[in-house]
């Protein structure tokens, strides 16, 4: 596509995914205009735990290609993004205890060695720990373990701060927010000539959706199939009588994030509820109650904050990326289920250089918009 405009790309989606692809379109000069409701980073993309794994996760080993490119762009960001827009998302290396409480957890421990040891990408170990080893590393796990894994490599940030850490850089180069829904399309001769908002139209030269679980509202004006739909996860952010942590904990199903503020977020739950975000009674009491099975400190420790949020999940758990079938103009980057900062990067940059020049060094294997076509 040549674009020939001021703001020639609009991108509905105001979380990872658009702002991401904001930002990397600026670098090619490109600038463009996200319609975003409710804020940037305001869903999924403000309220997920941070957490950037690129050896292991649903849709693995099809998406590492993909996971490790953008695992690199990570950690160009980490030092060039703050200096940019003064924003510090604290981009940083962490290290993973795994935890188990029964013979029957150990192989999963064995498997995260493999993994991590066999790596291709250079700064990934792990080592297994016993019982003693753990504990001297984390003496408030509980002592019920029986053995552990430390790996070594995995990265962690601030997603809320790093998505609006794009978005202003992207606006530094260009790019503009407009706080709106995008209602309806206007088309013709096979293109998107503008997004219809309550305020108006906003031309385009290209469109890009990139509005998480939302983007199946896209279906019926474009008469495609967007299978994402949304996966509830909520977390508690506890305030522990003590220090935070110096590693993130897994073990007795529960998962535990450092924080640089001292908190440890817990959780998260995947719940197929629709796009209700209600905080719920029992969704707290089981995070507390993993938690405290893991780190019995935890019991009685008081709850800064408890959020909920949406993650986009496709029926393969592989994100969506690239030309929308039968559109001349039109984009998807969307489905970044779990992994949806870690992915962020990567798909920021593979739709904005299929905007831009057509093609991309960004690996989409398995995630073609075309896979979908038929689709109910």
């Amino acid at each position: 596509m040549t674009t020939n405009q001021a703001a020639d790309v609009v991108i509905i989606g105001g979380g990872i995914a658009g702002c991401a692809a904001a930002y990397y379109l600026a670098q090619q000069g490109i600038a463009s205009t996200i319609i975003e409701r409710d804020g940037i980073a305001a869903a999924s993309s403000g309220y997920n735990a941070g957490g950037l794994n690129p050896l292991e996760g649903h849709g693995w080993p099809e998406l590492l290609p993909l996971a490790l490119q953008s695992f690199r762009l990570h950690r160009q960001l980490w030092d060039a993004l703050p200096a940019e827009t003064g924003i510090d998302y604290h981009g940083r290396i962490s290290s993973i205890i795994k935890a188990a409480f029964t013979e029957d957890e150990l192989p999963e421990l064995r498997e995260t060695l493999a993994t991590f040891n066999g790596a291709s990408e250079p700064g990934f170990s792990a080592a297994w720990l016993e019982r003693e080893d753990a504990l001297a590393l984390e003496p408030r796990l509980s002592p019920d373990i029986i053995a552990g894994a430390r790996a070594v490599g995995n990265g962690a940030l601030d997603g809320m701060e790093f998505t609006r850490a794009l978005a202003a850089a992207a606006q530094k180069r260009g790019a503009t927010v407009v706080s709106a829904s995008a209602v309806g399309l206007r088309l013709g001769n096979g293109r998107v000539e503008s997004v219809v908002t309550p305020d108006g139209e906003i031309p385009c030269g290209a469109l890009l959706i990139a509005a998480g679980p939302w983007c199946r509202t896209a279906e019926q004006w474009l008469d495609i199939a967007i299978p994402v739909d949304p996966l509830k996860g909520q977390i508690i952010r506890l305030q522990p009588d003590g220090p935070g942590l110096d590693y993130e904990l897994t073990g007795g199903g529960s998962s535990m994030y450092a924080k640089t503020d001292g908190l440890i977020w817990c959780g998260s739950t995947e719940e197929d509820a629709g796009f209700d975000r209600s905080l719920t009674d029992a969704a707290r009491r089981h995070i507390m109650a993993m938690a405290a099975r893991l780190m019995p400190s935890l019991a009685n420790a008081a709850v800064a904050l408890h959020t909920a949020c949406l993650r986009p999940v496709t029926p393969d758990w592989l994100p969506i990326v690239g030309p929308a079938p039968g559109w001349d103009n039109v984009y998807l980057s969307t489905g970044g289920q779990k992994k949806g900062i870690l992915l962020g990067p990567a798909m920021g940059k593979g739709i904005a250089d299929i905007i831009a020049t057509g093609d991309t060094g960004i690996c989409r294997d398995g995630c073609d918009p075309s896979r979908f076509v038929g689709a109910g």
